[in-house]
This record gives structure tokens, sequence and C-alpha cells, in this order.
């Protein structure tokens, strides 16, 4: 984000920094402040800003971390929020693919519209699940933190901590026996008998978080077969883990090693 810019920032610890992969491809939403040289008409604007919709060019900054090359991303709203100062300062709406510099769709505005236009501010409202009403200033953080270490109570780190399945919850999820549980978190691939449900119509390749009945993240795995060929299965292997997220040893082990 800008260094000027404000809203939610995931921070990832312990065995969820496995993850990190995951939520930097969750969708984001932004709110921004932009302001054009001399003003636009409201209803010109609209219609611009509500062109910025579907798979648009969208090519990094030069001060930006990634290698400068054109490139597309989705853009699934594109809204005109508010006009002020005489149509020269507007407030805008945007909800995108994970990697879409606002930056560079405000430097747009301005070229189709003939304007010099600029980012005044920019607010990040929402990661993938998560929305900014959830986020906390470092200060609550570090006030969470002396409470549990220096007073022994986890109330305030309780309320600030989502758990890692919050930011999961959007991808689908098979749900295992607890006997299979523990030969997952060892990395070793689910197979027909552990599984208790799974979504229907998954292409075989698909990305699913597989959980314990109790819904606690065991692994992302990708899938094996067609989703809707696993009823009819007796044996054979359903999907292979790419991140184990549980730890070993969480479920007891029921098989043996000989």
């Amino acid at each position: 984000m800008d260094p000027f810019a404000t809203g939610l920032l995931t921070l990832l610890c312990g065995r969820s920094t496995k993850i990190t992969a995951e939520l930097l491809r969750k969708p984001k939403s932004y709110v921004a402040v932009i302001r054009f040289k001399t003003p636009v008409p409201e209803d010109e604007l609209k219609s611009l800003v509500n062109a910025m919709k579907g798979e648009i060019f969208n090519v990094p900054p030069k001060e930006s971390a990634v290698k400068v090359q054109v490139r597309t991303r989705e853009v699934s709203e594109s809204r005109l929020v508010q006009t002020e100062e005489g149509d020269r300062v507007h407030l805008l709406s945007i909800s995108c693919e994970a990697g879409t510099y606002i930056r560079t769709m405000v430097k747009d505005l301005g070229l189709l519209s003939g304007n010099k236009c600029e980012l005044l501010e920019l607010h990040r409202s929402r990661s993938g699940p998560l929305e900014d009403q959830m986020a906390c200033s470092m200060q609550q953080l570090a006030d969470a933190v002396f409470l549990w270490k220096e007073h022994d109570d986890p109330r305030g780190l309780e309320r600030l901590v989502c758990p890692v399945e919050t930011v999961l919850n959007d991808i689908p999820r098979i749900v295992i026996k607890d006997g299979a549980v523990s030969a997952l978190s060892h990395g070793a691939p689910l197979a027909r008998p552990g599984v208790v449900s799974v979504p229907k119509g998954l292409p075989l390749g698909s990305t699913v978080l597989i959980s314990s009945l109790k819904g606690e993240a065991v692994a992302i795995s990708e899938l094996s077969v067609h989703s809707d060929s696993i009823p009819e299965m007796r044996s054979g292997q359903i999907a292979a883990p790419k991140t184990v997220i549980m730890p070993p040893g969480t479920y007891p082990q029921t098989w043996s090693k000989d």
C-alpha cells in the first residue's frame, strides 16, 4: 500500500504464516479520494468510473515493489460515491483482484478524462473475508499483549486475534474424520475412507480446505479427482496437501508405524 494509506493490514503469526500466499491472493476493497486539476462533471466521471470494471490493464507504477510490465487485473466494483469542491474532489469505492494498483487506476482516469488526476487518500476496507471493522491499532494490540503477559488475562487478545479459519472460510471445504486428521497433519494425502463430506462440482486440481469435524483447518490441498466422483469411491487418494496448517500431534495417531 502507499505510505499514506490507511485501513486493514492483516498480520499473521506462528503457523498461520504458512497461509501467506493464500492470503495475498484474496480480493481487496478500497475507498479512494481523488482530485482533478480542473472540475469534472459528476455524470461524466460516473460514466468513466463505471467503465473501469471487468478485466482492465493495470501497469504497476515505477515506485512499486514489482516488475513494471503490462498486466491485467479483474475489478468487480468501480463506483463514484461522492463529489465535493465543485466537481474537483471525488470519493470512489473499488473492489478488485489482489495486486491491483489503485494509483494506476486513478492515473488512467486522468488520461481518459484529459484532466490530470491525483490520489489524495486511500483506505483498504476489506481483504478477503476480513473487514476494517475487525482491525485494531498497534497500541490496542500492545495493551492486549501486556495484559496477557503481566496479568495472565488473555481476554484482550482473544477479542483481537482471529482464528486462521476466518481467513480461509471462502475456500471450498472437505470435512474429514478425526482418525484422518493426524495423518494429514504429518503430510499424508487424504484417502477416501477419511472423508465425511465434500462440496459438489469441484473439478480435478481445485484448491480445497481440509477441515476437522470441529471446523479446524488441517491443510490446504489440491483435489486429485473430480469431487462429484468421490461419493462413489470406496478407496483411493482424494486430495494431496499443499500447505499443512495443523501441528502434528494435535490429534492422536491412529495408524501403525510398522
